[in-house]
């Protein structure tokens, strides 16, 4: 559920108030408005700025033909909406009463016919609108009343992935028990791959790839909504890029999950599991420092390594591991320009 399909709507009766929201939208990386076609301000070249005259809305002059807004309170008007829209136009709705199962009707109907906008009244009604049978709404037009609400609608899209990844393979050079420790278990909202999981480990400045559950054991059955991830110190990359403490994830948090060189999704956090539990210690020598990843010892743990995935309880001395190099230096889980060492 991405940003760039998210709509920030000033709704706002005095020109301050509007100039709040419009400038904590900018400073949270929004760059698309609908205003009042009344209504004056200074947008900045790279915005997309739509104006609101009526039932209708309207680009800059010599752009597209004004896009029509159609109340929808029922199946009758509905159906006359999305029966009215010409091939390859754009149709936007505003709903006075049901809003989910209507859009998805609207959806299924659309099919790759037109493109469908859709007003939310608040924040709280993005995600539905924007995972509306998978797909949703191509943009969603977003009533945002206070600058306060700018961070509720920020939560709860996605920025752009962290997609750039540095990618590297490690030989492992000492593989030693540490005893009981608090590991973290991370349940999320998706269905994950064998060859998803999660990058983690005791340094910023290079993150191992620990594989998901997807894969059971002889004496275990398959969990591919999770990856036993590492103990509780341990960092591990978020979806916009940032690190966070293992021990700190919460449900609802975006994690990065990947495949080695492979492909990358934001998945959200539904459950934590903190147990003690016997760790080993991974110890990697990269070639500049030494690099440490600490996971339980089971059967069902497994890290991607060159040769593929190997649970923790083979892998040994010169195995070589997946994972991703990273600037070390952080503040608050993102990355800073300063002078670190990482031990």
């Amino acid at each position: 559920m991405t940003r760039e399909r998210a709509v920030v709507n000033p709704v706002a009766d005095d020109a301050t108030t509007f100039g709040a929201i419009v400038e904590r939208a900018r400073r949270r990386g929004f760059r698309q408005f609908v205003v009042d076609a009344r209504m004056q301000y200074a947008f900045r070249p790279d915005e997309e700025v739509l104006r609101r005259d009526g039932n209708r809305l309207v680009g800059p002059e010599g752009g597209p033909p004004p896009i029509p807004i159609v109340t929808v309170a029922d199946e009758a008007s509905l159906s006359r909406a999305v029966g009215a829209v010409a091939d390859g136009a754009t149709l936007a709705i505003e709903w006075t009463a049901d809003r989910v199962i209507p859009l998805e009707n609207a959806i299924a109907a659309r099919g790759r016919r037109f493109r469908l906008w859709t007003y939310a009244r608040t924040p709280a009604e993005v995600p539905a609108a924007l995972g509306a049978l998978e797909h949703g709404a191509d943009r969603v037009l977003v009533s945002v009343r206070t600058p306060e609400e700018v961070d509720a609608l920020e939560a709860v899209v996605e920025g752009p992935l962290a997609s750039d990844l540095a990618w590297d393979v490690v030989p492992i050079t000492a593989v030693r028990p540490v005893g009981l420790g608090d590991r973290v278990i991370v349940d999320t909202t998706s269905i994950l791959r064998p060859s998803e999981g999660l990058l983690v480990g005791s340094q910023a400045a290079f993150l191992f790839h620990v594989a998901s559950e997807a894969e059971g054991s002889a004496f275990s059955r398959p969990r591919p909504f999770r990856v036993n991830a590492g103990s509780a110190h341990s960092y591990v990359l978020m979806a916009d890029g940032s690190t966070r403490y293992l021990a700190e994830l919460s449900a609802g948090d975006a994690v990065l999950v990947t495949e080695p060189r492979g492909t990358v999704r934001a998945v959200r956090v539904g459950r934590i599991k903190v147990e003690r539990r016997p760790l080993l210690v991974l110890v990697a020598d990269p070639g500049d420092a030494h690099r440490t990843l600490f996971l339980q010892e089971a059967e069902s743990v497994r890290v991607s390594a060159e040769s593929g995935r190997i649970p923790t309880t083979t892998v040994d001395v010169g195995a070589r591991l997946w994972g991703v190099r990273l600037p070390p230096a952080r503040h608050l889980g993102k990355a800073i320009e300063e002078t670190i060492e990482e031990r």
